[in-house]
């Protein structure tokens, strides 16, 4: 088994926004991903599938964001011929977006701290 190097444990280290809203709930990764793999897969299913998720946990997750924001973040649909599937909202598209925008800047504006962890983690 090869050694870790300080570049494998530069990789490892990535910094994480979860978001504590006020009305008590929390958007964070896991519901960001969610989104973000909605939009690519267009189905609860297969977004569950495509993070290793169980589709029961996705529901869930799309259930809590729904009510976490003025509007809903996704909408779903059953059955028929197109059998089912889910779409993105406008407001989630946006949600998504600005999250991706936060992280992105709090992982930039943090690049010395980051690294400093780096030197001083195992």
């Amino acid at each position: 088994m090869a050694k870790s190097t300080r570049t494998d444990t530069l990789q490892s280290i990535r910094l994480s926004i979860r978001l504590d809203l006020p009305n008590g709930s929390r958007f964070g990764p896991g519901k960001a991903a969610l989104l973000i793999a909605l939009t690519e897969h267009g189905s609860i299913s297969a977004a569950a599938r495509a993070l290793d998720m169980s589709y029961p946990k996705a529901l869930r997750l799309i259930d809590e964001m729904n009510s976490q924001f003025a509007e809903p973040l996704v909408e779903t649909f059953q059955g028929g011929s197109m059998r089912g599937g889910a779409n993105v909202t406008a407001l989630g598209a946006e949600v998504s977006a600005l999250y991706g925008v936060l992280k992105t800047e709090a992982g930039s504006a943090n690049t010395q701290t980051l690294q400093t962890f780096t030197r001083l983690s195992k």
